[in-house]
């Protein structure tokens, strides 16, 4: 692969150079939002993404569609060349970066999470301080501080939800997948790991016929060797004619969002986002552990899952096993009420604004911030 070129194309003194840390594809859904308010405030834009982290091809239509300038690169340490080359006014970071240090003689730094979820490491990456931290609800800044007293957390809301909560994001078209538009739509939203996916039968959409289905795994489980087994049942269900399979294109989950009335996941950031639009949830309690987290090493899994920092026991109904989820989806479509006051209180801790303006605000710290 030859080493990428860099330049700075003239732009306005006022416009600002803001560059996105893409390491991995599925942090675009959180990126586009704050993207596209820049755009339209005339700054200018670029995407620096990993070669070894996601499949040029594959995507390079996604990334096309933004209109912005995608700079690939090989790793860290290419991408930290291209930052030291380009000096850009802020840097956006989804995870930890190794050589902030010396980013930071020319740029200023900012983290977004992609994700609300319970896991820690949502907020054990900022084990190394940016010079910003944009935080999404009450709760979560609460205990963010707690970790890091010194640094410094901005709450703005959750950028990645902005198109859902002021309605520009487009109306899925149910029958250019293959469904039916006047049937209510289920939303299966498995995480990697730990994950449901294995423990969901081979038929389970004849179970569910009088629903769409559409299953949108984790963008890992599309690409890497060690859930190829999770593919495997993905094709089983994809032959079924109320099913849509999300491809390894389909990077954001809104569409599919937008068009469903009810959400299935286990322990994914997803719970939040669905209940934030007031639909409901139902918390998959039946999942596979990798090896490395059964038997002896189960206490490997507490340590990560068991004690999380963010609860999540009432944000919907729980079930323990597949079977139980037959009763389960029409009963919670039927009554959408019963955890509405939970989904509220979550939103409000986890979620943030629902004011669709977290993008707005993002990008006004960016402008308003000292110079150093």
């Amino acid at each position: 692969m030859k080493q990428p070129i860099y330049n700075n194309k003239s732009i306005k003194e006022s416009a600002m150079l803001i560059l996105f840390d893409t390491l991995n594809v599925y942090y675009l859904p959180q990126y586009v939002p704050i993207i596209e308010q820049l755009k339209l405030r005339h700054h200018q834009v670029k995407l620096v993404c990993y070669s070894n982290k996601n499949d040029q091809q594959a995507f390079s239509e996604v990334i096309n569609d933004l209109d912005v300038e995608c700079i690939w690169v090989n790793n860290t340490q290419q991408a930290k060349l291209a930052y030291l080359s380009l000096k850009a006014d802020w840097i956006f970071f989804g995870n930890k970066f190794e050589f902030l240090d010396e980013v930071h003689q020319h740029s200023k730094t900012a983290q977004l999470g992609h994700g609300v979820g319970p896991k820690p490491s949502y907020y054990h990456k900022s084990k190394t301080p940016m010079t910003v931290r944009f935080i999404e609800g009450d709760l979560r800044l609460t205990k963010i501080k707690e970790y890091y007293p010194k640094d410094k957390f901005i709450q703005v809301g959750f950028s990645k939800l902005d198109p859902m909560f002021n309605h520009t994001q487009p109306e899925g078209d149910l029958a250019e997948l293959g469904l039916d538009p006047n049937k209510p739509t289920i939303l299966y939203a498995p995480t990697f790991n730990p994950s449901s996916l294995e423990c969901f039968p081979d038929n389970w959409p004849e179970d569910f016929r009088e629903y769409n289905i559409l299953i949108k795994p984790h963008s890992l489980t599309q690409v890497r060797e060690k859930y190829k087994k999770q593919r495997q049942k993905l094709a089983k269900w994809s032959i079924f004619d109320n099913v849509y399979v999300a491809k390894e294109q389909d990077i954001s989950l809104l569409p599919f969002m937008k068009n469903a009335d009810i959400l299935l996941s286990e322990a994914s950031s997803t719970l939040f986002e669905f209940a934030a639009l007031n639909k409901p949830v139902i918390v998959c309690n039946f999942f596979k552990l990798k090896w490395s987290y059964r038997g002896i090493f189960k206490y490997r899994f507490y340590n990560r899952f068991g004690k999380d920092n963010v609860l999540y026991s009432e944000i919907g109904l729980h079930v323990n096993n597949y079977t139980a989820l037959i009763k389960a989806i029409p009963q919670q479509l039927a009554h959408p009420e019963q955890y509405a006051a939970n989904r509220e209180i979550y939103t409000n801790e986890h979620v943030g604004p629902t004011d669709g303006k977290a993008s707005e605000r993002i990008v006004q710290y960016l402008e308003n911030a000292p110079s150093s």
